[in-house]
């Protein structure tokens, strides 16, 4: 019985990895798009429900993840970043209304 021999027949896919799983076949892991730092820069935006709520979904996002639940991981990401988009233009649109009434009225 000889322990840590190598054997040099067996060929390794590209990725440097002789792991196949159960059943041999290998899941491809997705990469990680929660849009955390999108998210994140949102909550400067004054459109505070919707900023809110996509961080809550980038959090679940990478909750999801961490359990292997790739695709519902991919939904949330999804979710955060129309939210986080919808806030950041929401958020202009109101500095934008704020702007213009502020520096067009006049005190007489």
């Amino acid at each position: 019985m000889s322990h840590g021999v190598v054997r040099s027949d067996v060929k390794s896919p590209l990725g440097g990895s002789t792991d196949q799983g159960l059943g041999g076949e290998g899941q491809d892991v997705p990469p990680l798009r929660n849009y955390l730092v999108l998210t994140i820069f949102t909550c400067f935006c004054p459109a505070y429900p919707i900023n809110i709520v996509a961080l809550v979904f980038s959090v679940l996002s990478q909750s999801s993840y961490d359990q292997g639940d790739y695709e519902g991981s991919q939904r949330l990401g999804r979710k955060a970043l129309q939210l986080g988009i919808a806030s950041v233009i929401i958020g202009l649109i109101i500095i934008t209304i704020y702007v213009i009434v502020h520096f067009t009225t006049h005190v007489v």
